[in-house]
C-alpha cells in the first residue's frame, strides 16, 4: 500500500471516526485513501482554522479523539488558533498535515506552502508532534500519536508527512492499537489526603475539567456527599457535578460566583483536575488553608498556588480512592445547606446588580434547553457572564475556550460538538464581532445538517474592547464600533434559517421557533455594550 492508504488504515485502527479537513495538493493522496474507507467521515470546511475547532467541538464534547487534516504552511498556520484552544483546555485532537516533497524539507526553494521549520510553529501548542519521512514508520507514528492522546493530560498532537511519501509504495503492516492504563495515584498520598479530609471540619472541593476528562462526576459527587464538602468548579469543569445539587456552589469567574465567600471559610480545599488559574478559582484561597491538589500533569501540581499535598493521578482514580481511603461511618461536616443557601444567595444579588440582562438570558435559556443540551461559549459578553449565570446540569454539556480566548471559536467549535452528538441540542453564544471570524462555517452547517442554534449577540463592537475604553480610557472609543451585514438575510443567504428578534425581551418564543428547526438557526438578537465580569466590581 502507499502511504496515504496506511495513514488512513492506521487512523481507523486506533477508533478515528470523523476528519475535519480541507483538501489541497500536498494531501490529496490521503482523500483518496479516504475515499475508499467508509468507517470515517470527513467533514470539509471552509477554512483551516474550521478543522480544529470542529475537532475540539467533537472530542470535549464527546470524549474520542478527533482528527484535523490541513496542507502544510498556510493551512497549518490557520489551524493553529483551533489547536491553540485546544491545547489550553486540553482537548485530544490529532492534526494532520502534509508537507512538501521530501527532498526539499529545509531547503529553503520556497515550494508551495513551504514553511521552514514547520515543527517550530506546531510545537508550543502541541503535547507531541512527529515528521514522518518512510512510508513504513507511518503506522508507528499515527499509534504513538493516539497514545500520547489517550495517556496523561490530553493536548493536542501534530505528525506531518510529506508529499511524495504518502504516494510511496512499500509492504506496511497495520498493528492493532495497544490498550492503555490510567495514571494511578501514591496509596501514600491517598492515605494522607483521605486523612486530611475526614479530620476537616469545613472541606470543600474544586473541580476542574480533569474531572470531566476521567468521567469522574460520579466519584466527585460520591466523595462530596460524603464528606458533606460543597463543589465549585471552574468554568471548564462545569457540568462536573449537576448545579441544582445541594452541594453544588456553581462555577467561579473574574471575581464572581459562590468562590468568594466560601472558598475562605474552608480548613482543607481538594483541588480535582484543575490548574488553579488565579481567574477561575486561585483568587479566593489564603495562605492560611491546606491545599490538596489531584492532576494527572505533573508539572501542573503546585505551579500557581503552595501545597499541603500533591498527588498526580487520572482524577476518576484518585476520587475513588480517596473515598475507598475514607473511615466507613459518614461525618457530617461544619457546612450547613443555609449557609450555602446565603452563598448563592449573595451571589445572586451581584449578578442581579452587574448582569441582570444576562442573567434573564440565561435563565429563558436553562428552560428552553434540555439537560443534556451542550452551550458553546463564545469571547462575548453572554460568553463571560455565562460560567456564573447559566446552570450546567450534566457533563461534556458547557464547553468554553478558556484561558486563550480565541475570537471565533464559538461557531465552529458548536459545529463539531453538533456533528459527533446529532440528537443533542447544540446552542453557540456569539458575539457580532467574533460571529464574523468563522460565520463561513455555516456552509459546512447546511452541508452536514448540522442544526446548532446560534444566539447572535449584536451590540455592533468588539464590545469588551470598547467596554475598555470606557473604563480604561476616559471614553475615548475608537475603532471598537463594527459595521454589520443583515444577519438574517446573511445566514438565509447559505440555506440556513434567520431568526431577528427586537432584543433580549423576544428570546423565549425566538429559542422555541430555532429548537424546532431542521437546518442551523442564527436568532439576531441587538443589544446595548455591556460591561463583561472583569470590568465589574464582583
Amino acid at each position: 500500500m502507499n502511504g496515504a492508504q496506511a495513514l488512513v488504515k492506521s487512523l481507523a485502527s486506533e477508533g478515528i471516526e470523523v476528519i475535519f479537513g480541507l483538501p489541497g495538493t500536498q494531501i490529496m493522496a490521503i482523500y483518496d485513501a479516504l475515499y475508499h474507507e467508509p468507517g470515517i467521515k470527513v467533514v470539509t470546511t471552509r477554512h483551516e482554522q474550521g478543522t480544529t475547532y470542529m475537532a475540539d467541538g467533537y472530542a470535549r464534547t464527546t470524549g474520542k479523539i478527533a482528527a484535523a487534516l490541513v496542507v502544510p504552511g498556510p493551512g497549518t498556520l490557520n489551524a493553529l488558533s483551533g489547536l491553540g484552544t485546544a491545547f489550553a483546555c486540553s482537548s485530544p485532537i490529532l492534526l494532520i498535515s502534509g508537507q512538501v516533497p521530501s527532498k526539499f524539507v529545509g531547503s529553503k526553494k520556497g515550494m508551495l506552502h513551504e514553511v521552514d521549520d514547520q515543527l517550530d510553529a506546531i510545537r508550543p501548542l502541541t503535547k507531541w508532534s512527529a515528521r514522518i519521512m518512510n512510508p513504513q514508520k507511518i503506522p508507528d507514528a499515527i499509534h504513538e500519536a493516539a497514545r500520547q492522546l489517550k495517556t496523561g493530560r490530553p493536548r493536542p498532537v501534530e505528525v506531518e508527512i510529506p508529499q511524495d511519501i504518502l504516494y510511496a509504495k512499500a509492504e506496511i503492516k497495520i498493528s492493532k492499537p495497544k490498550p492503555v492504563k490510567a495514571s494511578k495515584p501514591s496509596l501514600v498520598a491517598i492515605r494522607k489526603a483521605a486523612r486530611m479530609l475526614s479530620l476537616a471540619k469545613r472541606p470543600i472541593i474544586l473541580a476542574g475539567s480533569g474531572v470531566m476528562i476521567s468521567d469522574a462526576s460520579q466519584e466527585l459527587r460520591t466523595l462530596a456527599e460524603k464528606i458533606n464538602a460543597p463543589v465549585i468548579t471552574t468554568p471548564e469543569g462545569k457540568g462536573s457535578i449537576r448545579e441544582d445539587h445541594p452541594l453544588s456552589l456553581g462555577a467561579s469567574y473574574i471575581r464572581h460566583g459562590c468562590a468568594k465567600f466560601a472558598v475562605p471559610l474552608a480548613d482543607v480545599i481538594l483541588a480535582v483536575g484543575t490548574r488553579l488559574l488565579v481567574q477561575s478559582l486561585a483568587f479566593s484561597i489564603q495562605p492560611n488553608q491546606k491545599v490538596i491538589q489531584v492532576d494527572i500533569d505533573p508539572e501542573e501540581i503546585g505551579r500557581n498556588v503552595p501545597l499541603a499535598l500533591g498527588i498526580t493521578s487520572d482524577a476518576k482514580l484518585a476520587l475513588h480512592a480517596i473515598t475507598s481511603g475514607l473511615p466507613s461511618k459518614k461525618r457530617n461536616s461544619e457546612w450547613r445547606q443555609d449557609e450555602l443557601e446565603s452563598f448563592r444567595k449573595q451571589t445572586l444579588e451581584i449578578l442581579e446588580r452587574d448582569a441582570k440582562v444576562q442573567l434573564e438570558i440565561c435563565k429563558v435559556l436553562r428552560e428552553a434547553l434540555k439537560d443534556d443540551a451542550i452551550v458553546v461559549n463564545g469571547v462575548t459578553n453572554m460568553g463571560h457572564w455565562s460560567p456564573v449565570c447559566l446552570k450546567a446540569l450534566e457533563p461534556r454539556t458547557y464547553i468554553t475556550p478558556g484561558y486563550f480566548g480565541t475570537l471565533g471559536f464559538a461557531y465552529p467549535t458548536a459545529v463539531g460538538a453538533k456533528i459527533g452528538n446529532p440528537d443533542k441540542q447544540v446552542v453557540a453564544l456569539c458575539g457580532d464581532g467574533g460571529f464574523m471570524f468563522t460565520s463561513q462555517e455555516l456552509c459546512t452547517a447546511v452541508k452536514h445538517k448540522a442544526n446548532v442554534v446560534t444566539l447572535l449577540f449584536e451590540d455592533k463592537a468588539f464590545g469588551s474592547s470598547l467596554s475598555e475604553q470606557r473604563v480604561g480610557f476616559e471614553g475615548r472609543i475608537f475603532e471598537t464600533q463594527l459595521l454589520n451585514p443583515d444577519f438574517v438575510r446573511y445566514a438565509e443567504s447559505f440555506g440556513a434559517v434567520g431568526i431577528q428578534t427586537n432584543g433580549p425581551g423576544d428570546l423565549k418564543d425566538a429559542l422555541d421557533n430555532a429548537l424546532k428547526q431542521e437546518m442551523p438557526v442564527v436568532v439576531d438578537i441587538p443589544m446595548p455594550t455591556l460591561p463583561p465580569p472583569f470590568h465589574t466590581k464582583g
